[in-house]
């Protein structure tokens, strides 16, 4: 198995938020104590939703382009996944938390990305990157 991050979320009502995990971002379901918890494949990543009472307390913070909801999380996607993701959102009843845009235009840093917010209020960021094997060079 290849390197993995693990989140466990606040997800509020499970069925609720595997409506929008599974339906509309396109993710399936693994692993589960039910009515508890569920694990899902986040793009080979497990993310498990936890069934809780509260939801997730954010702020905004100020970075290079503009107001960013934190904490947030998200994945890189190949360009045809951000696409067809882009597609699922667009043609659900989901509105973008942050509606997409382009970083960095006209670097090799470029990126595409958005924001879209989960049944129980965790903020996801989705993007693609022009040259992804730049992911963790510093910019100059």
């Amino acid at each position: 198995m290849t390197n993995c991050f693990h989140l466990a979320i606040p997800a509020g009502n499970i069925k609720t938020a595997l409506g929008f995990y599974c339906d509309i971002l396109g993710c399936e379901t693994g692993n589960q104590e039910e009515g508890r918890w569920i694990d899902i494949n986040f793009w080979g990543n497990e993310l498990t939703l936890h069934e809780t009472k509260t939801k997730q307390v954010r702020e905004r913070h100020d970075v290079d382009m503009g107001d960013v909801c934190v904490p947030h999380f998200g994945v890189h996607l190949e360009a045809k996944d951000f696409a067809e993701v882009k597609k699922r959102i667009e043609a659900s009843e989901i509105d973008y938390f942050d509606n997409p845009y382009r970083r960095f235009v006209g670097s090799k840093f470029e990126q595409e990305t958005f924001f879209v917010e989960d049944p129980n209020g965790n903020v996801l960021e989705i993007k693609t990157m022009s040259n992804p094997e730049i992911l963790f060079e510093v910019a100059s």
